[in-house]
C-alpha cells in the first residue's frame, strides 16, 4: 500500500513537472527570444520529469531501507528479550575421575617422583628432559608446569627434598643437578660427580646425598660444599638401589652383582656384603618398621634379610614374575613390585603373599613406580612413553592372615583396582569372586568338621 500511494505522488510530481516546466520555457522564449521550437521545449520538459522521477524512486529506497533497518531491529528486541525469558544453559561441571588422567611423554621416562607437600610430581627421561607436573582427579586440570634439558644424556634418577623446594637429579652425562622447583632454574650442577654414568639417588637430608653409579661405587655428598665425602668401591657392577634406616645411620645399596651392601654413614665407612645371590639385585627397601630388608632381582625372586643380619637371607619368596625391578613399600607389610612383564603387583611380606594386580602397562617393561605424598596413588612409567596412576587407597586397610588359600585355577592375579584387568570392566568379575569366596568358606567348615569328627 505504501508503495502504491509513493507510486501515485511519483506520477503526479512527474506531470506537473513537465507542464510546469513546457509552460516556464514558453515564457522565456516569448521574454528572450529562446526556446521557440516547442520540440525543444517538450526535451527539456522530460529531462526535467526524468530528473524527478530519478529523486523520487531515491526518496523511496531511502524509505524502505529505513523501514527495514527499523523492522530489523524490533525483531533483534524481540529475540532479545525471548532469549532472556529463556534460562540460560548452566555449564557442565568438570568430570571427577578416580585417579588423575595418564600422561603421554614424547620419549621413554625413567624414573618417577612425588612432591612430599604437594600434588605435583617430576619425571625424567632418556633424552636427559625433566618436567613437572600438578596432578589432579578433575579432569583437564592436570597440566605441565615447566620442563628442563640441563642433562645431556638420559636423567635416571630424581628426587625431591623435604621441604619441597629442591629437585635433584642425576644422569648418564655423570652429572648431579640441583634445580629450583618453582621455576626450573638450575641452581647447583657437579658436572663429573662420578667418572661414569650415574644410575642411583638418595637423599639422605636436605643437604646430604649418596649417589652410585654404573661401576659399583657409592659416594655421599654434601651439597653445601659440592664435594663428597664418602667415595667407596665394593661392589662389582651397577648400584641399582639406596636405601637407609630412620636413624639414618646406615646406608643399604642393592647391585648387578648380586649382593647387597651396608655403609655406616656416620663413622663413613663399609660394614659388609651380603652373600652372592642367583641373579642381579635390582632394588632394595625397609620393611616392618626397620626389622627386614627386601630386595627385588632380575630373576624375580624376592630375597628377605634380618636388620643386623645382612650376611644371608632369612627368607625368599618367588614371585612368579619375570623380574622384580622397582619396589615401594606402601606399609610396613605390604608393598608393590613393578616388573618387566608390565604387571605390578601388591605383595605381602611374612606371610608371603602376592595380594592381587594394581596395574599394568600391557606387554611394556616398566621401568620405575612412585608412591605419592598421602598413599593414595601410586605412578608408574613404562617404555610406552606414558605415565600412568593407581588407586591404591584400599592397600592401608587390608589385612592377610596365616591362613594359605587355596589357588584359583586360573591362575590369573585378582584385580585390587579399577583399571587393573578384570576390574570394573568386567560385571560378572564380582558375583564370581563372592561365589569362590562362599566355596572356599564351605570347604574350610567341612574341613573342620571333619577334623572335629576324628
Amino acid at each position: 500500500m505504501m508503495y502504491f500511494l509513493w507510486g501515485k505522488k511519483i506520477i503526479l510530481f512527474a506531470f506537473v513537472r513537465f507542464w510546469s516546466t513546457r509552460g516556464y520555457a514558453w515564457l522565456i522564449s516569448q521574454r528572450f527570444g529562446k526556446f521557440r521550437n516547442v520540440n525543444n521545449v517538450a526535451k527539456f520538459a522530460c529531462l526535467n520529469a526524468s530528473l524527478a522521477w530519478l529523486t523520487s524512486t531515491e526518496c523511496i529506497m531511502a524509505a524502505s531501507l529505513d523501514e527495514s533497518v527499523e523492522d530489523t531491529k524490533d525483531d533483534l528486541k524481540k529475540d532479545q528479550g525471548s532469549e532472556e525469558d529463556e534460562p540460560a544453559e548452566e555449564p557442565r561441571e568438570p568430570r571427577i575421575r578416580e585417579t588423575p588422567e595418564d600422561i603421554k611423554l614424547d620419549a621413554i621416562v625413567n624414573t618417577l617422583a612425588f612432591h612430599p607437600k604437594q600434588d605435583i610430581f617430576a619425571a625424567g627421561d632418556i633424552d636427559g628432559d625433566i618436567y613437572v607436573y600438578s596432578y589432579s582427579c578433575t579432569e583437564g586440570e592436570s597440566k605441565e608446569l615447566w620442563s628442563s634439558g640441563h642433562h645431556l644424556k638420559s636423567c635416571r634418577e630424581v628426587a625431591f627434598s623435604h621441604d619441597g623446594q629442591k629437585l635433584f637429579s642425576v644422569s648418564k652425562d655423570k652429572s648431579v643437578h640441583l634445580m629450583d622447583v618453582e621455576g626450573g632454574k638450575l641452581v647447583t650442577r657437579i658436572a663429573k660427580a662420578h667418572s661414569v654414568p650415574i644410575n642411583a639417588l638418595l637423599l639422605v637430608d636436605e643437604n646430604v646425598l649418596a649417589t652410585g653409579d654404573d661401576g659399583g661405587t657409592l659416594k655421599v655428598w654434601d651439597m653445601r660444599k659440592g664435594t663428597s665425602f664418602m667415595d667407596l668401591k665394593h661392589h662389582d657392577d651397577y648400584i641399582s638401589g639406596i636405601a637407609i634406616d630412620q636413624a639414618k645411620r646406615m646406608l643399604l645399596t642393592s647391585s648387578g652383582d648380586g649382593t647387597m651392601g651396608v655403609f655406616n654413614i656416620k663413622r663413613r665407612r663399609f660394614e659388609l656384603l651380603s652373600e652372592f645371590q642367583s641373579g642381579d639385585l635390582t632394588s632394595v627397601a625397609i620393611m616392618k618398621r626397620g626389622k627386614k630388608v627386601v630386595c627385588g632381582s632380575s630373576e624375580g625372586t624376592m630375597y628377605i634379610f634380618n636388620w643386623n643380619g645382612f650376611g644371608a637371607t632369612s627368607d625368599r619368596f618367588a614371585v612368579k614374575a619375570e623380574s622384580v625391578d622397582c619396589i615401594v613399600p606402601i606399609t610396613d607389610s605390604i608393598l608393590c613390585a613393578a616388573s618387566m612383564d608390565g604387571v605390578i603387583r601388591a605383595i605381602n611380606l611374612l606371610p608371603n603373599r602376592v595380594l592381587g594386580c594394581i596395574g599394568q602397562h600391557v606387554g611394556e617393561p616398566i621401568e620405575q613406580i612412585a608412591r605419592s605424598r598421602d598413599s593414595r596413588f601410586l605412578a608408574s612409567c613404562a617404555h610406552d612413553q606414558m605415565i600412568k596412576f593407581w588407586d591404591i587407597s584400599s592397600l592401608r586397610d587390608m589385612t592377610v592372615s596365616d591362613y594359605r588359600k587355596r589357588k584359583k585355577k586360573d591362575g590369573n592375579l585378582k584385580s585390587l583396582s579399577k583399571k587393573a584387568y578384570g576390574g570394573g570392566d568386567d560385571f560378572f568379575s564380582g558375583l564370581m569372586e563372592e561365589t569362590e569366596a562362599k566355596q572356599e568358606e564351605k570347604e574350610e567348615d567341612e574341613g573342620d568338621s571333619d577334623s572335629d569328627s576324628d
